[in-house]
């Protein structure tokens, strides 16, 4: 089932798609639905985010291969960072070059979303806190990311973490092919199977250190092949199972190139 979160008519709901309809609905993934009110078409409505996290929780080197290609030891536990929920955005959301970095690359990546407070997991029960996966693009401003010991600035810009289109809970997220395009060109091609830390570990992982929340994402890590956007790329991360994140990229408008 794919879980959407969409504004109809200036009214913001969530709802499920049905072939090329959704199905809008009443309350929440997180609570539970409650009703369920028209079928109408996707094209009138606008995709959001698929949720509003209170934090989204990123990870370094997951993929071995994208260890090498930036020349970093595979780690030997997850390499954990925090993204903003200032840095959200939906599907067809402009990513926006800072005027502050001169290089900033896309990193398509498998997102697990949670579906209720998770404190101190066993592996064995991990999975009962996930709602569901979707698509992410762990926007970096490289060069920032390579001057500074840490990563908040070079993750956290407003549009650096798009998100969506929608949230599929019917799927293995072990053996899943992920990709990356740039204006239709192949960048990044892998498979999940290829994750150091899979999703059901990093959720118990990670809860022994924070608490989860509702609707707080995990963006599980990039493979290898990660390069850079300029203004007018189209970007796209499409994950099996789930479907096409797609975002242009456009300049910040501001020309100066202060911090």
């Amino acid at each position: 089932m794919k879980i959407l979160r969409v504004k109809c008519k200036e009214r913001i709901s969530f709802g499920i798609l049905e072939g090329e309809k959704v199905l809008l609905a009443e309350g929440d993934p997180f609570s539970g639905f409650s009703g369920f009110g028209p079928l109408v078409s996707l094209e009138e409505v606008k995709l959001l985010p698929p949720v509003e996290p209170t934090k989204i929780i990123g990870l370094g080197l997951n993929y071995r291969d994208h260890a090498e290609e930036v020349g970093l030891k595979a780690p030997s536990e997850p390499l954990i960072f925090l993204k903003p929920s200032t840095s959200v955005i939906g599907p067809e959301e402009p990513i926006v070059i800072p005027p502050s970095s001169k290089r900033v690359d896309y990193e398509g990546e498998l997102a697990i979303v949670i579906s209720k407070r998770a404190k101190d997991l066993s592996l064995e029960e991990a999975h009962k806190y996930i709602l569901g996966y979707t698509c992410f693009n762990d926007i970096t401003a490289r060069d920032i990311q390579l001057r500074e010991k840490q990563w908040t600035r070079a993750k956290g810009y407003d549009t650096f973490a798009p998100l969506g289109p929608w949230i599929e809970n019917e799927i293995d997220p072990l053996n899943l092919n992920l990709e990356t395009l740039v204006n239709g060109e192949r960048r990044q091609l892998s498979n999940t199977k290829n994750l150091i830390f899979n999703p059901f570990e990093l959720v118990s992982f990670i809860s022994h250190i924070m608490t989860l929340l509702p609707g707080d994402v995990i963006a599980t890590g990039t493979p290898s092949g990660i390069g850079p956007l300029k203004e007018g790329d189209i970007v796209e991360v499409k994950i099996e199972g789930i479907g096409t994140l797609r975002n242009p990229v456009k300049a910040h408008p501001k020309s100066s190139n202060s911090t």
